[in-house]
């Protein structure tokens, strides 16, 4: 996962502390700010903080500083960086040694003359090495380069940019280059069939969904549907955007990290997964599930001769995803329709992925 931190600057503390209230709503992991405003930013919310004092979350060092104070910084249980600005040959080769200490989590780079060609080389060199490299950058612009460099880019970025405002921007990129994606294809309805009542599981996210959007669920870990969110405007209840009517409670559902969960087992904080008709991915937190007993209704569809299924509420605002993206409501669901699914050949193990052979019925 890539990250991204921000350079905090200012010749006053009300200046720094409008940049850290405008990371914090960004959700920023981390500030790098001056010693003195450690005590401050803490007051202002939970972030990690970055700067040259023990005290810090992240401790960091200059260039040639005394390396005992990393040791001691690990001993207290923090992580620990050096910041290096790149002026030669010799500070790139500095970089690359002191990557191999221990004690050394982060090595921040600060191109000066140079930015690519050092950023490539640092890669290159520490493809095997367990620091993560970050660039300092001016601008998002400069962000997206250093995040692709050599296809792997480097782990995170530090921006000190003189305009606040890019921070959102920057936020969103990082939120896009981390974002999933998953294989879609349409799978064709055989049987719609009411089969009694059940109990089901509605998703209320801490996210806005459009049309388009909902989660994967199914009854077999090998075949998800794309259950559409409750977005669809419709004469008898209020849309719910944040929503997911995912189905009944033994279902698996799409989390990050290619991960399954039941449904019974989400909870409030945990993380599912947000997918849209491209397959394109966000991560969601999990606000409340509601269980309740409900008329449920089977749908089974057949994919290169396999035989899914999955069960829903039977009910008009419940859709799956048809041809082009358009939600199609499961009362309205017939024999020949095709529909959104995940085809996954792997089985799944504790909601993980395994190559072992399952029969699922």
């Amino acid at each position: 996962m890539k990250f991204g931190w921000i350079y905090v600057s200012g010749t006053t503390w009300d200046e720094r502390k409008e940049i850290v209230k405008d990371a914090l709503e960004s959700s920023i992991p981390a500030v790098y700010v001056p010693k003195e405003d450690i005590k401050k930013v803490r007051e202002l919310g939970n972030i990690k903080v970055a700067s040259k004092d023990l005290d810090a979350d992240i401790v960091i060092i200059e260039k040639s500083g005394d390396l005992d104070i990393l040791r001691k910084a690990k001993e207290l249980g923090k992580e620990t960086g050096i910041y290096i600005p790149i002026e030669s040959k010799e500070d790139e080769e500095y970089a690359a040694e002191v990557s191999k200490y221990p004690y050394v989590d982060y090595i921040i780079v600060e191109g000066k003359d140079w930015t690519i060609i050092p950023l490539e080389n640092l890669i290159a060199k520490l493809t095997d090495s367990n620091v993560k490299i970050v660039a300092v950058i001016e601008d998002v612009g400069e962000g997206k380069t250093a995040y692709e460099i050599l296809e792997k880019g480097v782990d995170g970025t530090l921006l000190r940019s003189k305009d606040t405002n890019e921070i959102k921007d920057f936020s969103r990129m990082i939120e896009k280059i981390n974002a999933e994606r998953v294989k879609l294809d349409y799978a064709t309805v055989k049987k719609v069939e009411p089969i009694g009542s059940g109990d089901r599981v509605c998703i209320d996210t801490c996210t806005i969904m459009e049309e388009g959007e909902g989660m994967l669920v199914g009854s077999y870990s090998r075949g998800l549907f794309l259950v559409h969110g409750e977005t669809v405007e419709n004469p008898y209840v209020a849309t719910r955007p944040f929503r997911v009517n995912a189905g009944p409670v033994h279902a698996y559902v799409l989390c990050p990290g290619n991960k399954t969960k039941y449904l019974s087992e989400l909870k409030a904080g945990d993380k599912v997964l947000i997918v849209n008709k491209d397959g394109i991915t966000r991560e969601a937190v999990v606000g409340r599930v509601k269980i309740e007993r409900r008329p449920l209704v089977l749908v089974e569809a057949e994919y290169k001769g396999d035989i899914l299924r999955t069960i829903l509420q039977n009910a008009e605002t419940i859709r799956l995803v048809g041809e082009g993206g358009k939600p199609i409501s499961v009362v309205d669901l017939k024999e020949g329709d095709r529909v959104l699914i995940k085809f996954d050949e792997s089985a799944r193990h504790f909601g993980m992925a395994i190559k072992e052979t399952i029969i699922e019925r």
